[in-house]
C-alpha cells in the first residue's frame, strides 16, 4: 500500500516516560512556532506532511483497521484530517469524512484540502457517517479550541466517543491545550492523540492523561527552532542527575542524614511510610521523631529506623545539616514543631498537615517565605485541596490550570512545589515548571504521598551541599523532579506487570522504589 506524496524524514515519535526532557509549549507559543514554520515553507507543505503523518499512525496503530471515519472542522485541524483521508484512501482504506459547516466556511488551507480531497474523489459530506467505523480520526478543534464546543461539534465529539478507537489530531477537541482541562460539556476521549509540531501542556496533567491516551509527536521536518519555554517534561535525566555514585570509601555519614517529623495519634503509620521510603532512596540515617511516641510499635519491623522523640527541638547546628520531612500525619500538634524547622533546617519538605498548618497560621507563612532569602531551601507537595488552602481558592481553582497554581505557590512562598495529582506539576520560584509523564491511578491510595514525601527526602538528603541560592533551586527541583518521576515509574511497572491491578498499598510502594531506581538510574 502506498499513501503518496513524500512526507516528513522521521514520522510520528511515540512520547514516553522515558524520554530526555521534551519540551512543552502553551498555545501561544505553539501558534507563534508555526507561524514561524508555515513562512519558512511554501504553501500547504505543512499540512500535507500532517495528513501523511496522521495517515502513517492510524495505520501504525490500527492496522486492520478498513473502514475509517475522519471527523472533521472548519479549520486548518479539518484540513489534515480531509489530507489524511486522501492519504489512507490511496492505501486502499474505505474513508468518509464528516464536516461539520459548509465547504463555504472552511478558513484557513482547508478549503485547499478541501479541494483536493473532493477531486481525489475522498467521499464526504455534512452527514454521520454512514459505516460502523474501525478508526475515528478526531480533526475538529486541534489547537483552534477556545471555548465549549456546542451545535454539530459537541454532536460529532459525543459520536466520537462512542467509536472502538480513536486518534486525535494534535489534541482532542474540546480539551484545553494548556490546562488539560475540559471545555464544557464533554471533550473527546482519545486512545491516540498525534500532536503536531510541538508537545502541549494539556496533554499530560489535569483531564489530559484521560483524554489523549498514547501521545504522539511529529514536528513535520519543519526545521525551524521553537521558542525557548521554561516548562517540560520530567525524565529519566532528573533521575540520573540525582543518585550518586557510590564510592568504595564511603559510609553512612557520606550519604546525609534525614529526620521525619510527623506521625500524631491515630496517623504514626505515614510517618513511618515517609521514613522507610527515606531509607529505601539511600539516605545514610533516618531518624523518626513521633509527635505520638508512645505508638511507636511500628519501628519494630524497621528496626534500621531510629526514633527520637521531639527531635525537633534539637539546637540548631543538630537541626540545619539534617533533611527533613514534616507532616506526614502530623494532625493538629505538628504546628508547634514548625517554628524551629521553619528558622533552621536548610533542606525541609512540607507535606500534608504542615501544609495545612501553614495555610491556617500567618506567623509560619512569614517564616516560610523567609527561608528563600536566607538560602533555605524549601520543597511544598501538597495535594489539589492542601494547594487550594494555601491559595486561598477552591479546589476547582487549582485544578482548572495546575501549571498556574503550581507556579502561584512557588512565586508566592519562594518554594519548590509539587502539585499532586495527574500529571504532577513542579514549579520553581524562579518559573522553571515540569510536569511528570509517569504515574497511573494505582497511586491512588492512603499513603503514597507520605512515600513520595519521604523517598524525597531521602535523595535529597545525598545531594552535594549548595553553594549558593541558585545551586539551591537547582538541586531541589532536579531532586524533586526525580522523585515524582521514579515514584510514577513504580506504578508504571507495576501496572504492566498486572494489567488491572487493584490500587498499590503504600508499603509495597515503599519496598518496590529502591528497585525501580536502580533499573532506571
Amino acid at each position: 500500500m502506498t499513501l503518496g506524496y513524500q512526507g516528513p524524514p522521521r514520522g510520528p515519535q511515540r512520547v514516553s516516560q522515558f524520554d530526555t526532557g521534551r519540551a512543552l509549549y502553551d498555545a501561544a507559543a505553539s501558534r507563534a512556532h508555526e507561524a514561524t514554520c508555515l513562512a519558512s515553507h511554501a504553501p500547504q507543505v505543512l499540512m500535507q506532511r500532517a495528513g501523511l503523518a496522521v495517515a502513517k499512525l492510524a495505520l501504525a496503530v490500527a492496522p486492520h483497521a478498513r473502514q475509517v471515519w475522519v471527523a472533521a472542522g472548519p479549520g486548518n485541524n479539518g484540513g489534515d484530517g480531509m489530507l489524511a483521508a486522501l492519504a489512507l484512501q490511496r492505501a486502499g482504506v474505505k474513508v468518509w469524512v464528516s464536516l461539520t459547516s459548509a465547504a463555504r466556511r472552511l478558513s484557513g488551507d482547508a478549503p485547499w484540502a478541501h479541494a483536493q480531497a473532493l477531486a481525489a474523489g475522498v467521499p464526504m459530506g455534512e452527514t454521520p457517517c454512514p459505516f460502523e467505523p474501525d478508526l475515528a480520526l478526531d480533526a475538529l478543534l486541534g489547537l483552534g479550541t477556545r471555548r465549549a464546543p456546542e451545535g454539530r461539534l459537541l454532536d460529532s465529539i459525543v459520536a466520537l466517543n462512542a467509536c472502538p478507537l480513536v486518534l486525535a489530531i494534535d489534541l482532542p477537541s474540546g480539551l484545553h491545550p494548556d490546562t488539560g482541562a475540559v471545555l464544557g460539556e464533554v471533550a473527546v476521549r482519545a486512545d491516540h492523540t498525534l500532536s503536531l509540531l510541538t508537545l502541549k501542556p494539556g496533554l499530560f496533567t489535569a483531564l489530559g492523561r484521560d483524554h489523549a491516551g498514547q501521545v504522539w509527536l511529529d514536528e513535520l521536518g519543519a526545521g525551524a527552532t521553537a521558542p525557548a519555554t521554561l516548562l517540560r517534561l520530567c525524565g529519566r535525566q532528573d533521575a540520573a542527575a540525582t543518585l550518586p555514585t557510590r564510592r568504595h570509601a564511603s559510609h553512612k555519614g557520606s550519604y546525609g542524614d534525614v529526620a521525619v517529623v510527623g506521625g500524631a495519634a491515630g496517623m504514626t503509620g505515614a510517618a513511618l511510610l515517609a521514613a522507610q521510603a527515606a531509607l529505601g532512596a539511600g539516605a545514610g540515617r533516618v531518624f523518626v521523631s513521633l509527635l505520638d511516641s508512645a505508638h511507636a510499635g511500628g519501628l519494630m519491623n524497621q528496626p534500621e529506623l531510629m526514633l527520637r522523640p521531639t527531635w525537633w527541638r534539637s539546637a540548631p547546628s543538630v537541626l540545619a545539616p539534617t533533611t527533613v520531612v514534616c507532616g506526614c500525619g502530623g494532625g493538629d500538634t505538628v504546628a508547634a514543631s514548625l517554628p524551629a524547622l521553619l528558622s533552621h533546617v536548610r533542606r525541609l519538605v512540607l507535606d500534608a498537615d504542615a501544609l495545612n498548618a501553614v495555610a491556617a497560621d500567618p506567623a509560619l507563612q512569614a517564616l516560610l517565605k523567609a527561608r528563600q532569602g536566607r538560602g533555605l531551601a524549601t520543597v511544598l507537595t501538597p495535594h489539589p485541596l492542601e494547594a487550594a488552602r494555601l491559595l486561598a481558592c477552591s479546589v476547582v481553582q487549582v485544578q482548572a490550570d495546575r501549571v498556574a497554581a503550581a507556579t502561584a505557590l512557588a512565586q508566592q512562598l519562594g518554594c519548590i512545589t509539587l502539585l499532586k495529582g495527574s500529571g504532577t506539576v513542579i514549579a520553581a520560584p524562579g518559573g522553571q515548571q515540569r510536569i511528570n509523564p509517569s504515574g497511573n491511578a494505582l497511586l491512588a491510595s492512603g499513603g503514597t504521598g507520605d512515600v513520595l514525601a519521604g523517598w524525597l527526602g531521602g535523595l535529597w538528603a545525598q545531594q552535594p551541599a549548595d553553594v549558593d541560592e541558585a545551586s539551591a533551586v537547582t538541586t531541589a527541583l532536579t531532586t524533586t523532579s526525580a522523585a515524582a518521576w521514579w515514584h510514577g515509574l513504580a506504578a508504571d511497572e507495576a501496572l504492566a506487570r498486572q494489567p488491572g491491578a487493584l490500587p498499590l498499598r503504600a508499603a509495597d510502594l515503599a519496598q518496590a522504589l529502591p528497585a525501580v531506581a536502580s533499573r532506571h538510574r
